[in-house]
């Protein structure tokens, strides 16, 4: 609780500090930077607490980890508060030390319509959970990269759907802003929307996940090159 806690504090300062530096100087930090820094944030938490408490940061990975059998639902609360906490903390920080104007509010805010927001978080929730189940969850994978490939997936996340939604993909990180500054508009988008994708992308990854074995040891089998030579 202490990692996930520590570790969404974190991405939260870091992430929603960029885009209030960015609000309140100019565009000093400017987009492309705010989105090199929520990829960055991640990929350095996740290597650093990752081996202690999985790194997730994010109600809606810890329960689609649960739905799929990854993770146990006992422990699927005590992490929620973990990351709310770590939010909650985080927002709280960043009110203390800028004059967090409605210009520079951190929170995510939809831009056009609830439904495109909906719809867009749904999309690239998909995609991060996608991605987390294929580089963390797969023995087939390089563990090793598992931080960059997320890493790089928030970055892209943020470049694509930011101006739209402001790319959440995460309650807790929309919620505490939003409660910090008393801003509720949309919020329901960022509550329903990274919670859809999630579970859909880590019960699509698990469908096509056709075997446990490595592929070293299916390379290995006769029944592989035969398949192999008739392709």
């Amino acid at each position: 609780m202490m990692a996930e806690a520590i570790g969404t504090y974190f991405v939260i300062f870091a992430g929603c500090g960029a885009v209030v530096v960015n609000n309140l100087y100019d565009d000093k930090v400017t987009f492309p930077g705010i989105c090199v820094t929520w990829g960055l944030i991640v990929m350095v938490m996740v290597y650093s607490v990752g081996h202690i408490s999985g790194a997730h940061f994010n109600p809606a990975v810890t329960l689609t980890f649960a739905i799929c059998r990854l993770f146990p639902y006992k422990e699927v609360p005590l992490y929620i508060i973990a990351q709310i906490l770590g939010s909650m903390l985080a927002s709280g920080t960043l009110c203390v030390l800028f004059d967090v104007t409605p210009n520079a509010y951190f929170g995510t805010i939809p831009a056009g319509s609830n439904g495109q927001s909906l719809g867009i978080e749904i999309i690239i929730s998909f995609l991060l959970m996608f991605v987390i189940s294929g580089v963390a969850t797969d023995s087939r994978a390089i563990g090793e990269l598992a931080g960059i490939a997320v890493g790089m997936t928030i970055m892209l996340n943020v470049f694509v759907a930011g101006p739209i939604s402001g790319a959440s993909i995460n309650p807790a990180r929309s919620i505490e802003p939003a409660f910090m500054k008393q801003n509720f508009k949309g919020l329901w988008v960022y509550i329903i929307g990274p919670p859809i994708g999630t579970i859909v992308g880590g019960l699509t990854y698990n469908l096509i996940r056709f075997t446990d074995k490595p592929l070293r040891e299916l390379t290995k089998s006769s029944s592989f090159l035969r398949t192999m030579s008739k392709v």
